[in-house]
C-alpha cells in the first residue's frame, strides 16, 4: 500500500505541478487513494521531494535529482560521523553518546538516512535513543555505526 502509494504521488507530480500538500491529498483522493497529511508528509520526507520554483513563478513538488541525494546522504553522514562519541546496544535500543548538544544533530541525521528496521528516535542533549524493530535489527545497525565511525 505505502509503495503504491508512493508510486500514485511521484507519477501525480510528474504529470501535473502541484504546489500543496493539501492540493496532493486531493489529487491523491481523484486517483481513488486515501492519505492523511501525516502520512503524505512522511511520503514527502521518504521521497525527498522539494519546492522547485516554475516559470509562472509559482513552486510545485519534484523528485530530487540523484546528485541531491546522494549529496544529502554525504552530508548526514558526515554529521553523525562527527558528533558521536560513543554508542552500546542494550536489546533493541541503540544508545548514542554526543557532544554536548549535537544528539539532536545525530538523530535528525539518522531520520534522514533509509535505515532497516528504524522504529524511530530520541535526543536529548548528548544522548540519543534509537529504537529498532528488534535485537537482530539493533545488532545489524550497530555493525553500521561501526562503519559509519
Amino acid at each position: 500500500m505505502k509503495s503504491s502509494r508512493q508510486e500514485k504521488i511521484l507519477e501525480i507530480i510528474a504529470s501535473r505541478d502541484v504546489e500543496t500538500q493539501s492540493q496532493l491529498i486531493d489529487e491523491l483522493l481523484a486517483c481513488g487513494v486515501k492519505s492523511t497529511q501525516a502520512t503524505l508528509s512522511r511520503d514527502i520526507k521518504e521521497l525527498r521531494l522539494v519546492k522547485e520554483l516554475t516559470s509562472a513563478g509559482k513552486y510545485r513538488y519534484v523528485a530530487a535529482s540523484r546528485e541531491e541525494l546522494t549529496d544529502f546522504d554525504l552530508r548526514l553522514k558526515k554529521i553523525f560521523r562527527e558528533s558521536v562519541t560513543s554508542y552500546a546496544t542494550a536489546q533493541n535500543i541503540l544508545v548514542i553518546k554526543t557532544m554536548p548538544g549535537l544528539a539532536p544533530a545525530a538523530c535528525a541525521a539518522l531520520d534522514g538516512m533509509e535505515i532497516d528496521g528504524l522504529v524511530g528516535t530520541l535526543a536529548g542533549d548528548d544522548t540519543a535513543f534509537i529504537a529498532m524493530k528488534n535485537i537482530e535489527a539493533a545488532e545489524n545497525f550497530e555493525r553500521e555505526v561501526e562503519k559509519l565511525l
